[in-house]
């Protein structure tokens, strides 16, 4: 099973896409708290469009409240920013992975970042483009952590 981890996600509309990703690769959604909206707003559902109601989310008043239920001393954690070195594709996803990816306006906290330096990657880019849009990142990032563990097989 994959997990998406937002962390503090500040605009509906990705999070809704992301979240109709999610249902479609039966994958669960975890939003860290503070939150940029509220998740009863419309443009979140309108972009979820009708699957909101199949979509498995939890959601966490923090990182370390998420962190006191998955630990993140065990294996598959990953994270996501434009400021790694590593490629998406130099991780080994597993099996269960969770995958984390930060604020649209300022990623993740870059003390995160650091502590777990050898666990951060980014996609790809010419050097023109500061960032991608967050739903696509987390749509790039899950096929490849599909596709490495096998994922795909539960999606038939």
């Amino acid at each position: 099973m994959i997990h998406i981890v937002l962390i503090e996600p500040q605009i509906p509309q990705n999070t809704g896409n992301i979240g109709r990703l999610c249902v479609a690769t039966k994958s669960t959604l975890h939003l860290i708290h503070p939150l940029g909206f509220r998740t009863t707003q419309k443009e979140l559902r309108r972009a979820g469009l009708d699957y909101w109601q199949h979509l498995e989310v939890r959601e966490w008043e923090s990182l370390a409240h998420f962190w006191e239920h998955h630990p993140i001393e065990s294996r598959g954690h990953f994270f996501f920013s434009t400021k790694a070195r590593q490629i998406h594709y130099q991780a080994r996803f597993c099996e269960e992975s969770y995958l984390y990816f930060g604020r649209e306006d300022r990623g993740i906290d870059e003390g995160v970042l650091r502590v777990f330096s050898g666990q951060v990657y980014r996609l790809p880019m010419a050097p023109i483009a500061r960032s991608l849009n967050l739903a696509t990142c987390v749509g790039a990032v899950l096929y490849e952590a599909l596709r490495q563990s096998g994922g795909y097989e539960a999606l038939r």
